[in-house]
This record gives C-alpha cells, structure tokens and sequence, in this order.
C-alpha cells in the first residue's frame, strides 16, 4: 500500500498540509528526527535525519509521492534535498514506478540574491534534474514569517520595517494547494502564488502593533507584555538598505500581483491570532471566584 512522505511535517507548512491530505482519505508518513508519538499507527512515521541519510531508505518505501517541505535556514536545502532525492531513486524498486516529488519553493529565489534563496534555487535545480516526476510550486511570505519578524521587535522603542510591498500568503492556502498537486500528478514548475494582498512592509507592522492590543497585551506566543497596550503608538521606521538584495525587493521580484489565490488576508490571520491569545490567556489566568 502506498503511502504520501512528507518531510518536515512537524514544521509551520507540515502542521496544516497533514491534516488536509489525512482527511482526503490518503495515507500519509512523516520523516522527522523526532520520535514517534505514541498513538502513531504503524508506517505512518520514520523517525531519520536527512542530514545524516538515517533511515531513508525506510522513508521513502512503498511512497508513490513526496511533499518536501523540510527546510534549513543556515543554507543547507539543496543539499537535504539531494540525499532525498538519492533514496528516493536508489534501491530495488522492481517495476514499482519514482514517486511523484513536489518542492515548495519562495517567489523570487532566481531574482534575489540572498543566500538561502541561492540554497533554495539550487534545490529547485536538483528537483528538476532528478529524473523523478516532479511539480514544484513556489509562494509567496507566510503570515508568521511578516509577524515573527515584527514582533521579535515588540520590545523596541521603534519597529523598523523595510521600505518595501510583500504579499504574505496564509499556509493553509499553500496547503490547499499542495493538496491538489498531490492529487494532479506531476506538472514540472507550476504558477507561481500569492496572497491575497499587496501592502507595504509598514503597514503590516502597523498592523502587527496594532494586534497586541486586541490579543489583551499578550502579542499571541511572542507575548508582548505590558508593552501590548502601548504597542499601537509606536513609531514605525521605514528602512532602506543598499545593495542588490534589497534593489529585487523594491523591485517587487517577491511579488505574484497577478496570480493571488491566497483567500485569507494578513488581517484575517492578525483577528485569528489574536483570539487565540485570548483563549489562552483566560485558560490561565488564576481563579479568584474562591477569594474573600
């Protein structure tokens, strides 16, 4: 019986694009150097380690498709991405045919030169020369990534944000297609995505601030403190940088205008978080209804 790999399905993308492929009734394994949960059913988990190549040759048996979605920031992708690629070629497959491989990549990797984009770019090279049936899709920003980078500055007395647009993508919309590119087949590079609005990096962290306030000072799991209630009035500092990094972006090479097909807004996310903030924070908060 054939199973759907996805590696790195413990991570930001993994934790929404499991649970869609579960619920369209296909069998699904994750490869994680992480133990298995104790209610895993049996095949459904490979604890191995791409880096060292532990275990991958169990990973990738009885696979008819692989959702690649581990990822490195130190700048190691293209070479993860190799020794999957190896096991997912090598061994006695008998008349059994490659597994599908799909890659997610970023907007813009071959127009920005920032390291891990070369890493991710060169990836996308491995994947289209593997002999492997392949797709791979490339999107725009998630909605964390915009709202880590703004709020690790929750503490500033200023929140610098650089003098560009992005169009930040929710991941269960990239998880949504996923889905359909494992249900399609292989389709070589497909279109580009996006979200489902263009904005200026300062209005985002406008609305990041802005967030803390409604989530009741807590900033959701980055936790604003006391600093929510005032987060709103900081200042915001557009920032502009030299260079041929920051040239692609104001040139929009990390943008897809013209195919959003992203549905929920970096508003949307902002609201969703910051009623999940609340949730928590009234879970936790001490029971006084016995004092007196």
């Amino acid at each position: 019986m054939s199973y759907v790999l996805v590696t790195g399905g413990t991570g930001t993308l993994g934790r929404a694009v499991v649970p869609l492929l579960r619920a369209a009734n296909l069998r699904v394994r994750i490869l994680s150097r992480a133990a298995a949960p104790t209610d895993c059913e049996p095949g459904s988990w490979v604890r191995g380690n791409l880096a060292t190549g532990e275990n991958l040759d169990d990973a990738v048996r009885n696979v008819n498709t692989i959702v690649h979605l581990a990822t490195n920031p130190r700048g190691t992708d293209a070479r993860l991405t190799g020794a999957l690629i190896d096991a997912a070629r090598r061994g006695p497959r008998m008349t059994a045919p490659l597994p599908h491989l799909i890659y997610p990549s970023i907007v813009g990797v071959d127009q920005i030169p920032l390291g891990y984009y070369r890493q991710k770019l060169a990836a996308e090279e491995a994947v289209a020369t593997s002999v492997l049936p392949f797709t791979i899709l490339r999107a725009t920003q998630f909605h964390d990534l915009v709202f880590t980078m703004f709020a690790a500055q929750r503490r500033m007395p200023a929140v610098l944000a650089p003098n560009i647009r992005l169009q930040p993508i929710d991941v269960r919309d990239v998880a949504a297609q996923l889905l359909a590119l494992v249900r399609a087949g292989a389709a070589g590079r497909v279109a580009d995505i996006g979200g489902p609005d263009v904005e200026l990096a300062t209005d985002l962290a406008r609305a990041t601030l802005s967030s803390f306030a409604r989530a009741g000072g807590s900033g959701g799991a980055h936790g604003a403190g006391s600093h929510g209630s005032v987060g709103s009035r900081r200042p915001i500092v557009p920032l502009r940088l030299p260079g041929r990094t920051f040239a692609a972006f104001e040139s929009g090479h990390n943008l897809v205008p013209s195919h959003r097909v992203g549905t929920l807004s970096y508003a949307d996310y902002l609201v969703a978080r910051a009623a999940a903030a609340r949730l928590v924070a009234e879970a936790t908060a001490p029971d006084e209804s016995g004092a007196g």
